[in-house]
């Protein structure tokens, strides 16, 4: 049979179901039982019958898309644009986003739309496109502390999910990560490992992740009883994590051991040290903090504290799917734990 002969019954006879049914799973009908909606699912991908998108949309009133928006604030430059994507493209962290959205959205015929909210301008151009319908809700991901545009999704109750909680209240959806618990986890290890004399780059300290992951650093430290912990504060690239690792070094010559709020400062942070004749891990431990594709390729490789971000990113595209098919219609968060991965840097 050619695959574009395929219709809704053949697929209906490799389920086992009716028309209906199938009709209702390609149509993201809430009330089809779960187990059911898998079935048909998987007789979809064996058949490789694909939906007249065109007809489904004048049945859903849908248009099959959703926007991946990178946010940010304070963008005002002639090269802003070009800058914030040229940063975002640079980021390991990005990549994994987009891994766990498009993995879940492809699967259901629903695709992404790569969208940049760095200034006023833009965010406006983001907001219109979901007020025309032009797609049915966004997924974002906000690289400033003080993004408007998630407050400015919750206001016009467009659906929206968000990667990490907005630092200011917004009535959006979001996943994120216990951080607190990844700061503790990382000290219970540098002091499981006889590391006394420790210090931190921290993230941005306006960022809730950038504190949250201090926090649980000091805390675990403080219960230990090594109260004295040297922070530098980064930015969560290479060349922030160097720059903080030297003031640090200048300070407290005698540190053993170096908390780094993500695997990229980590890796700054590790070249300081080679560059100054201190060995990693002999002399100086080195955790980092996300598991990216950097604590792999480090030298040498870096023990951090894992964030699943493609599991996270998956489940912010089915919360935003949930809102877009009435599933779900009150603003809720989904908290992931943390995991250490141990490798040679400690």
């Amino acid at each position: 049979m050619q695959r574009q002969s395929l219709t809704l019954e053949d697929v209906a006879r490799e389920a086992g179901v009716s028309r209906a049914t199938v009709s209702r799973v390609i149509n993201d009908v809430p009330s089809v039982d779960p187990a059911i909606r898998d079935t048909v699912r998987e007789a979809i991908r064996r058949t490789g019958y694909t939906p007249n998108r065109a007809a489904r949309s004048l049945v859903t009133r849908r248009a099959e898309t959703v926007a991946l928006v990178v946010s940010g604030a304070g963008e005002e430059s002639e090269d802003a644009p070009h800058a914030f994507a040229a940063r975002v493209f640079a980021d390991p962290f990005f990549g994994r986003i987009v891994s766990g959205v498009v993995g879940y959205l492809r699967t259901r015929s629903i695709h992404p739309v790569l969208m940049f909210a760095e200034s006023p301008e833009a965010r406006t151009e983001v907001l219109d496109y979901l007020r025309q319908g032009r797609a049915d809700g966004a997924l974002v991901v906000s690289t400033h502390a003080q993004d408007p545009l998630p407050g400015l999704l919750g206001e016009e109750r467009l659906p929206a999910v968000c990667f990490a909680r907005p630092a200011e209240p917004a009535a959006v959806s979001h996943v994120d990560l216990d951080h607190a618990e990844g700061g503790a986890l990382a000290a219970r290890h540098l002091l499981d490992r006889g590391r006394r004399r420790v210090a931190t780059v921290s993230g941005p300290l306006d960022v809730p992740a950038g504190q949250q992951r201090l926090d649980g650093f000091r805390d675990a430290m403080r219960q230990a009883g090594v109260a004295r912990i040297p922070v530098a504060e980064g930015g969560f690239t290479l060349a922030s994590g160097a720059a903080a690792m030297t003031s640090l070094l200048d300070a407290h010559p005698d540190l053993d051991a170096v908390f780094a709020a993500n695997d990229l400062m980590a890796q700054g942070v590790v070249q300081v040290l080679r560059e100054r004749g201190r060995r990693v891990p002999q002399d100086v431990a080195v955790v980092g903090f996300d598991d990216s594709s950097v604590a792999i390729t480090c030298a040498p490789p870096l023990t951090t504290v894992r964030q699943p971000v493609e599991e996270m990113a998956a489940a912010m595209a089915r919360i935003l799917q949930e809102h877009i098919t009435g599933e779900r219609t009150e603003p809720t968060s989904l908290v992931f734990p943390p995991r250490l991965i141990v490798r040679e840097s400690t």
